[in-house]
C-alpha cells in the first residue's frame, strides 16, 4: 500500500489532479459531453431534413407544372408585370424592333426564372407562358383597335391576315415538338409562342398608328 501511495504522490501535479478529481465532477463532464454530442446530432439531422424537404418541394413544383396543359401556366401575371410590359410597349410604339429588344422576356420571363441556367425546363416554359398571357391580351386589344379604324374591305383583309398569322405561329412553334420530341420542346415551344405573340401585338399597334 505504501508503495502505491508513494507512486501517486510522485505523479506530476496535473496527472494527480485528474486522478483525484471527484466522481461527481467526472460524471457531470461526461454528461455535458454526451449532451453536446446529442445536440450536434439533432442539428445535423434537422439540416438534412430541411434540405430534403426543399428538394422535395422543388420536385413537386416541377411535376405540377409538367402536368398542366401545354398552353396553361401556374399563375396569372402580376399587376406589376403587366404594367412593366405595357409601359415598355408604349415607349417603343413607333419601333417594333426596339420594342422586341427592350420589352420581350427581359421584364417578366427572365426575372421569373431567376439566375441564368438554374431553372428547370418546366419552370422556364411556365415563365414564358406567364409572360405570354400579357402579350396575348395586348394582341387582342390592339387587333380590336385596328379593326375599329378600318372599312369593310380592309376589315376582311385584316381578318385574313390574322388567320394566316395564327396558322404560321402554330405550325412554326409546333415544329419544336416535331423536331425535338423531348421535354426541352415544352420550353422552346412556349418561348416561341410568346415571342411571336409579342411581335404581332406590337405590329398591330404599329399598324394603328399609320
Amino acid at each position: 500500500m505504501v508503495a502505491m501511495y508513494g507512486s501517486i504522490i510522485s505523479m506530476p501535479q496535473t496527472t494527480l489532479q485528474t486522478c483525484v478529481a471527484s466522481p461527481g465532477k467526472r460524471w457531470r463532464d461526461r454528461r455535458r459531453t454526451d449532451r453536446m454530442k446529442g445536440r450536434k446530432f439533432i442539428s445535423d439531422g434537422a439540416m438534412v431534413g430541411r434540405i430534403a424537404s426543399w428538394g422535395l418541394a422543388a420536385l413537386v413544383a416541377v411535376m405540377v407544372m409538367m402536368t398542366l396543359p401545354a398552353d396553361a401556366q401556374s399563375r396569372k401575371p402580376t399587376a406589376r408585370e403587366i404594367a412593366a410590359i405595357r409601359d415598355c410597349v408604349t415607349k417603343n410604339k413607333d419601333d417594333v424592333d426596339a420594342g422586341e429588344q427592350q420589352c420581350l422576356f427581359k421584364l417578366v420571363a427572365d426575372p421569373c426564372m431567376g439566375s441564368p441556367g438554374t431553372a428547370a425546363g418546366a419552370v422556364m416554359a411556365d415563365c414564358y407562358r406567364i409572360e405570354g398571357v400579357i402579350w396575348d391580351t395586348l394582341l387582342n386589344e390592339n387587333y380590336k383597335s385596328l379593326l375599329d379604324e378600318l372599312d369593310s374591305e380592309q376589315t376582311g383583309k385584316a381578318h385574313a391576315m390574322q388567320r394566316a398569322w395564327i396558322a404560321y405561329r402554330d405550325t412554326t412553334c409546333g415544329f419544336y415538338d416535331d423536331k425535338i420530341r423531348g421535354s426541352m420542346s415544352y420550353m422552346m415551344h412556349s418561348a416561341c409562342d410568346t415571342r411571336e405573340t409579342a411581335r404581332r401585338a406590337m405590329l398591330l399597334s404599329f399598324f394603328s398608328g399609320l
